[in-house]
Order: C-alpha cells, then sequence, then structure tokens
C-alpha cells in the first residue's frame, strides 16, 4: 500500500490529507476537514493539473511582458512543455485584459489569455 500526504487547497482549511493507494485505487482519506477533500485527493493523485501564470513578451508596449494565464487547469505535466512554447512567442500591443493570446495551448483545449490591458 502506498501513502501520500497531499495539502488540499479547495477551501481556506488546507487540510493536511493522508492518502492511502492500494492496487491503482484511493482506499482511504483522512485528515479531511470538509466534505471536498476526498474528491480533491482523487484529482490530484490520478489526473492533477495546474494553472499556468507566466509572461511572454510584447512589442510596442510601454513594459517589456506581458503577464498571461491558462483559461483552466492544464495537466500539470504539460507545465513545462507548455512554459517552452509561451517563451517563444510575441505578441504586439494592444492588448486587453482575456484576449486570448495563445488558442488551444498543446491541444488541451485550453486557451492562455492576458491578465493585463497593456498598450
Amino acid at each position: 500500500m502506498q501513502e501520500r500526504y497531499i495539502t488540499c487547497i479547495l477551501c481556506p482549511q488546507g487540510c493536511n490529507l493522508k492518502v492511502q493507494i492500494d492496487d491503482g485505487k484511493i482506499v482511504s482519506v483522512k485528515n479531511n476537514g470538509c466534505e471536498k477533500g476526498p474528491g480533491y485527493a482523487n484529482d490530484e493523485v490520478f489526473h492533477p493539473t495546474r494553472v499556468l501564470t507566466t509572461t511572454v513578451r510584447i512589442r510596442k508596449a510601454k513594459l517589456p511582458l506581458l503577464p498571461v494565464r491558462t483559461k483552466r487547469p492544464i495537466p500539470k505535466g504539460k507545465i513545462f512543455e507548455a512554459m517552452k512554447v509561451l517563451a517563444g512567442i510575441e505578441v504586439e500591443a494592444p492588448v486587453t485584459v482575456g484576449q486570448v493570446i495563445y488558442s488551444n495551448i498543446l491541444d488541451t483545449g485550453v486557451d492562455v489569455v492576458a491578465t493585463r490591458d497593456m498598450n
């Protein structure tokens, strides 16, 4: 049996979940202070995702970098590859908050959007 400790981030309690995994299945989740813990543990163990927040280069703007993020979480295993893709692009001002900067990053179905207006 495998045991993992995961900090749940779904509510302000930040519970330190004790997750027991046997034969590829979660058999126990302990230390959850609310009902969200077991679902979070399942997602984090088998399909971890993260929202990527980074910057891309921008031309004709007051600042050289534009802050961006994925509209939804992407698989955790694709974060560094997505960062490499975004490091290779450059956009041109003006840009508005929410504007799609990169569509369907790494075929995840998730767009990367600007998080700031930039002129």
